[in-house]
């Protein structure tokens, strides 16, 4: 009667030990992705948006997870660095970081951009979020000179924070009027859909490195 009284014990407590795993497990993934319009989702509606998107993308592949969307049509670099602490909630576990198109199409000088995208990943790293960067690349307009000094930007940052990059987050959308509002710059609903599908595999892979994350 002991012998079995302790083995039913022992089976009890292995449950509610596999009960609490399981639930840790299956905790969704809070991610916010942070940026400008082309995160925002400019004229689009919130479920066109490539935030809510991805999300659907990544549930689909069986990953529990829930992507707030952080954009900010207009925002340049000094603009996010200046909302991230507030925009970034406590329990957030794992940032989309989106930033520098405006400030490419406005000008603004590339050391300048750098320094902000700089202090946005060190702040982040700092309460221990891991951040996705993903790239952007200076509009042919601005001259060779801006794109030398701009497009180095994202590699070297994320050599720096030892973040992932995307390399460019227009990927097969930029130039292809298709994809794009009547302005020119813009994804439209199917070019968001290209934007997600090209990102997919990194996102995933990202997530899969991260705590709580899936492969």
């Amino acid at each position: 009667m002991r012998f079995k009284a302790a083995l039913i014990h022992f089976i009890v407590i292995a449950a509610a030990f596999a009960a609490g795993a399981g639930s840790v497990s299956a905790r969704t993934l809070q991610v916010v992705g942070f940026g400008d319009s082309l995160m925002a989702g400019y004229q689009l509606a919130p479920e066109e948006a490539y935030p809510a998107k991805l999300e659907a993308a990544l549930k689909a592949k069986g990953i529990d997870i829930a992507i707030t969307n952080a954009g900010v049509s207009g925002d340049t670099t000094s603009a996010g660095l200046a909302r991230i602490d507030w925009s970034v909630p406590d329990g957030t576990d794992a940032v989309i970081l989106e930033l520098g198109a405006n400030d490419a199409l406005r000008g603004v000088p590339p050391a300048e951009t750098e320094r902000n995208l700089d202090a946005i990943l060190s702040r982040l790293k700092a309460r221990g979020i891991p951040v996705i960067l993903m790239g952007m690349m200076a509009p042919p307009n601005m001259g060779g000179e801006f794109g030398e000094k701009f497009n180095p930007i994202y590699p070297k940052l994320s050599e720096k924070y030892g973040v992932p990059l995307y390399p460019f987050f227009l990927d097969g959308v930029a130039a292809q009027g298709a994809l794009q509002l009547e302005d020119g710059m813009h994804p439209n609903p199917k070019g968001v859909d290209v934007m997600v599908e090209k990102s997919l595999s990194a996102v995933q892979g990202f997530l899969g490195t991260i705590s709580g994350g899936t492969k």
